[in-house]
C-alpha cells in the first residue's frame, strides 16, 4: 500500500520517496508483522482456547509431552495473517510473484487448518486422510508451478546479455546452470514444495523447534532474494540476475518478523502450537521461494535440519519393515535425542545453532563458485 501511495504521488523527491526503497520496506514489513503478533498474540491464543482448538498429544510420544495436551493449536493463523497484513502494507503488489507467494502460502495454510480442525475439534484420529492431504498438496503445488513457469517467471542476466531459461537448474558451488529441466521442471518443483512442506511438518514436535529453524532459512533467503534482484550485487557475486526478486525480500522479512513474534508465545513452555496450519504453509513457502530464486538444490543445505528429520523417519520405517529393528529410539530425530536424556530446550537451541551454521554455508555458495 505504501509503495502504491509513493507511485500515486508521482514518485517525486520528498519524504514519500523512502517507500520506494526495498531495504526500508523490508525492515518495516518485518517490524510490522512482529508487532502484530506481540499486540494480538494473547487475544488470538484466548480465541483459540475459547473455540477449543487444542492439541491432542500422540499416545506413542514421549511421556514428558503429556503435560502439553490441551495447549491451543492452529497458531499458524497468527503467522499467516500477520504476514499477509504486513505484505499488503509494505509490499509492491505489482510484482506478480509476490502475489503468487501470498495466495499459495494462504492456500497451504487453509489445507493445514482443515487438517487441524478435524484433529482438534472433530476429534478424527490422525485428522485428514494422508492420501487426501497429499492430493490437495499436489494440486496447490501444481497451480503455483504452472502460473510461475508459464505466466510470471523471468530469469535474466542483463549485464552479460545472457538470458537464462526459467527451467534451468543451478547447483551450489558451481558456476552457471547445470542443466535445463525442460518439461521436468514442473514435477521437480512440485516435489520440492511437497518435500519441504512435509519436512517442516515433521520437525514441528518440540516447543519453538520448527519456528526457530524456519526463521533462519527464511531470513537467509531474504538476503539471497535481495542480491539476486539487484543487478550490481548479482553481477558482483556472479549469480543470475532475477528481475523483481528483491521484492521477495519484503515478503520474507515479513515472514521472519511474524515467526519471531510467534516464537514469543511458542518458546518453551509453549503457550500455543502452530499446528499443520503453520507448518505446512511454512515448509511450502520455503520451497516456493527456492523455486523463484532458482535455489532448489541449495534448499537441501539451507534446510538441512528438515532433511535430517525426514531422513530419520524414512530410515526408521524402512529399517523396521525390513529387519523389525529400529535405528532410533523414536523418529523424527528430535524425539530420539529427547529419549536419550537431553532436555527439550537444549535440543531446540542446538538445532537452532546448526541451522545458523547451515545458513552461513549456504550464503558462502553465492561467492564460492
Amino acid at each position: 500500500m505504501f509503495h502504491w501511495i509513493y507511485e500515486l504521488a508521482g514518485g517525486e523527491p520528498g519524504f514519500l520517496r523512502i517507500f520506494n526503497y526495498v531495504t526500508f520496506r523490508a525492515l518495516m514489513a518485518g517490524l510490522t508483522s512482529m508487532v502484530f503478533c506481540f499486540l494480538f498474540g494473547r487475544s488470538i491464543i484466548n480465541f483459540l482456547h475459547a473455540l477449543k482448538f487444542k492439541e491432542s498429544v500422540r499416545s506413542d510420544g514421549p511421556k514428558s509431552h503429556e503435560s502439553k495436551s490441551g495447549t491451543p493449536t492452529m497458531g499458524g493463523l497468527m503467522i499467516i495473517f500477520s504476514l499477509l497484513i504486513s505484505v499488503l502494507l509494505w509490499g509492491n503488489l505489482k510484482n506478480q510473484n509476490v502475489i503468487l507467494l501470498c495466495v499459495f502460502s494462504f492456500l497451504f495454510s487453509v489445507l493445514g487448518f482443515v487438517d487441524d480442525y478435524q484433529k482438534s475439534v472433530l476429534k478424527i484420529k490422525g485428522g485428514m486422510r494422508s492420501r487426501v492431504k497429499f492430493l490437495f498438496s499436489i494440486v496447490i503445488s501444481l497451480g503455483f508451478c504452472f502460473l510461475f513457469f508459464y505466466k510470471t517467471g523471468t530469469v535474466a542476466d542483463v549485464d552479460k546479455g545472457v538470458i537464462f531459461s526459467i527451467t534451468d537448474l543451478f547447483i551450489p558451488f558451481l558456476k552457471g546452470p547445470l542443466l535445463n529441466l525442460g518439461l521436468f521442471a514442473i514435477p521437480f518443483s512440485i516435489l520440492v514444495i511437497i518435500g519441504s512442506s512435509h519436512s517442516v511438518n515433521l520437525t514441528d514436535g518440540l516447543d519453538g523447534l520448527a519456528t526457530g529453524t524456519v526463521i533462519v532459512p527464511t531470513a537467509t533467503l531474504g538476503i539471497i532474494a535481495y542480491v539476486s534482484g539487484t543487478p550490481v550485487a548479482a553481477n558482483y557475486l556472479n549469480i543470475p540476475y532475477l528481475p523483481g526478486a528483491h521484492e521477495y525480500a519484503v515478503f520474507l522479512s515479513a515472514l521472519t518478523g511474524a515467526l519471531i513474534g510467534f516464537l514469543w508465545y511458542n518458546a518453551h513452555p509453549a503457550e500455543v502450537f502452530m499446528g499443520d496450519t503453520g507448518s505446512l504453509f511454512l515448509g511450502a513457502t520455503l520451497g516456493m521461494v527456492a523455486i523463484l530464486l532458482k535455489k532448489e538444490i541449495l534448499l537441501v543445505i539451507l534446510g538441512g535440519i528438515f532433511v535430517s528429520e525426514t531422513l530419520s523417519v524414512i530410515l526408521q520405517v524402512g529399517s523396521f519393515k525390513l529387519t523389525r529393528k529400529r535405528i532410533f529410539k523414536m523418529a523424527p530425530l528430535h524425539h530420539h535425542f529427547e529419549l536419550s536424556g537431553l532436555k527439550e530446550s537444549k535440543i531446540v537451541i542446538r538445532f537452532w545453532i546448526i541451522a545458523i551454521i547451515l545458513a552461513i554455508i549456504s550464503l558462502s555458495t553465492l561467492k564460492i563458485q
